[in-house]
């Protein structure tokens, strides 16, 4: 299988200070790869090593096969990126900027319209192609960057926060371009919005500290954490007995109320408990309206994975 990047004992320093250590990770072609991690956790800054916008401070990385340092320019040539910050001139248009940008990713004259429209209608920007940037909003611009990056049909895209500052609809369709990508591009992609990840990415890496603490598809990683067992439940009765009857349940680790009758129960032997909860609820006199297992989600195991590594 052909690796698009590949990245081998990376690190970078600030003055004193690590903000990556030590990473190695490889991504092959045609994937969709989310790249997670608290913030100060060296997304951004192993995102723009790979981009060519920071050298390392050891360790190698390679883009299309090409050494983001000693072959910069093949390596620009064969990405896209749009950083968390867009950078685009305010006084030009949206479609001289991109013709603009066009020219300096190598788009030969006679394809030149052409594909500043493809681009443009992917990313929805046909009704804004005479504006200004400046009079941009900001989901707009986050749209031209995203346009930007897509120029001359590059193999890699690295997309730092995509969604960054766009409303639901605007995400739905961002997240439906990206998706389209699929197999065409290789792309790596960071991202607050877990969900999201859960929805486009074949694969994820989470990041704390600099270095890498998981490396899996995200349904791996949920199952990987689901050792134990979530049950949520909607019950009728008093919230106190009904606290006290689930946590006196062999085989129960927590119990959380969320009010209005609504409960989570976790278990970490692994065992179903959800006979037994049903049966001590009718047993105990309470009206048991609502009982169904709750599976980790790809924000459950960010969350406990980030907690485990600082503790």
């Amino acid at each position: 299988m052909e690796m698009m990047i590949e990245v081998q004992d990376l690190s970078k320093f600030y003055g004193p200070l690590l903000a990556v250590n030590h990473l190695g990770f490889q991504v092959a072609a045609g994937e969709i790869v989310g790249f997670l991690g608290p913030n100060g956790a060296g997304k951004t800054t192993t995102l723009k090593m790979l981009a060519g916008f920071l050298a390392p401070t050891s360790g190698t990385a390679r883009i299309n096969g090409f050494d983001c340092v000693s072959h910069s320019l093949e390596v620009r040539r064969s990405l896209g990126y749009l950083p968390e910050n867009v950078s685009i001139y305010p006084d030009l248009t949206v479609s001289q900027f991109l013709r603009f940008a066009a020219r300096a990713k190598g788009v030969e004259a006679k394809e030149e319209t052409g594909e500043c429209q493809r681009v443009m209608a992917a990313c929805g920007l046909g009704e804004v192609e005479g504006k200004l940037v400046a009079a941009l909003s900001k989901g707009y611009r986050q749209r031209l960057g995203l346009a930007q990056a897509l120029l001359n049909r590059p193999p890699v895209l690295i997309l730092d926060e995509p969604t960054i500052g766009l409303d639901p609809s605007q995400i739905v369709e961002i997240r439906s371009l990206i998706k389209n990508l699929e197999g065409s591009h290789t792309v790596m992609l960071s991202s607050h919005i877990l969900p999201e990840v859960s929805q486009l990415c074949h694969r994820v890496i989470i990041i704390n500290r600099g270095q890498i603490v998981a490396s899996d598809t995200p349904e791996n990683l949920s199952r990987q954490m689901g050792h134990g067992s979530r049950i949520s439940l909607t019950v009728k009765g008093p919230e106190a007995q009904v606290t006290a009857a689930l946590q006196a349940l062999p085989g129960v680790g927590r119990v959380a109320s969320f009010g209005e009758g609504r409960y989570l129960v976790e278990g970490g032997n692994g065992k179903d408990l959800r006979p037994e909860l049903a049966r001590l609820l009718v047993q105990q006199g309470f009206d048991l309206l609502e009982l169904k297992s709750q599976e980790f989600s790809l924000e459950d195991v960010f969350l406990n994975l980030v907690t485990e590594e600082e503790s």
